[in-house]
C-alpha cells in the first residue's frame, strides 16, 4: 500500500468498516471481459477468515462468471465527506474501505443458505430473520472466502 499513513490494520477497527459498508462490488471476469457488481452482503468470520454472504438470482452472468472462474476481487467504501479548498488541488474525499481478493462458493447446503442469509439481513437490517427451505430454494446462495484484505481510511482528524 503506497499510503502507509491510511492503512488500517487493527481487526476492531477493520470489522468497524464491514459493519458500516452495506454494499460490497465483485468484480470477476468471464468469456466477455471484466464484469464488476454492487451487491448487499452479510458476514462472518470463521476463525480468523472473513466469509462474506450474497444471494441473487440463480441464472444470470454474475452466476455464469463466478462458475466459471470462482477468483474475485471485493471491494466495499463508506464514510464519504468531501474536503473543500482554496483551489481545485486541495479538494480531497474522506472515506474508509476495504480492499481484498477471495474465492466464490456456491451454498447448496439449505442450513448453510439459511445461516448465509441470516448474517446478510442482519447487516442490512440489524434484525433477526428467520428463512423456510421454499424461501432459500428460491434464491443462488453464495460465500466469497476472502483469502487477503486490507483498510484504508482517510477521516477527520485522522
Amino acid at each position: 500500500m503506497r499510503r502507509k499513513d491510511r492503512e488500517v490494520t487493527d481487526k476492531s477497527e477493520l470489522i468497524k468498516i464491514i459493519e458500516e459498508c452495506k454494499v460490497c462490488r465483485i468484480a470477476m471476469q468471464d468469456r466477455d471481459g471484466l464484469y464488476i457488481v454492487p451487491m448487499n452482503f452479510g458476514y462472518a468470520f470463521e476463525e480468523d477468515t472473513l466469509i462474506l454472504y450474497f444471494h441473487s438470482a440463480k441464472e444470470g452472468r454474475k452466476v455464469d462468471a463466478l462458475k466459471e472462474n470462482p477468483e474475485v476481487c471485493i471491494e466495499m467504501d463508506c464514510g464519504h465527506a468531501l474536503i473543500t479548498g482554496d483551489s481545485a488541488c486541495k479538494y480531497s474525499y474522506y472515506y474508509k474501505s476495504i480492499i481484498g481478493n477471495g474465492t466464490a462458493v456456491v451454498i447448496d447446503d439449505i442450513e448453510e443458505k439459511k445461516t448465509a442469509l441470516s448474517a446478510l439481513m442482519k447487516h442490512q437490517t440489524g434484525r433477526e430473520f428467520s428463512f423456510d427451505e421454499k424461501m432459500v430454494s428460491a434464491v443462488a446462495v453464495f460465500k466469497i472466502v476472502v483469502h487477503q484484505y486490507s483498510g484504508k481510511a482517510r477521516q477527520p482528524n485522522a
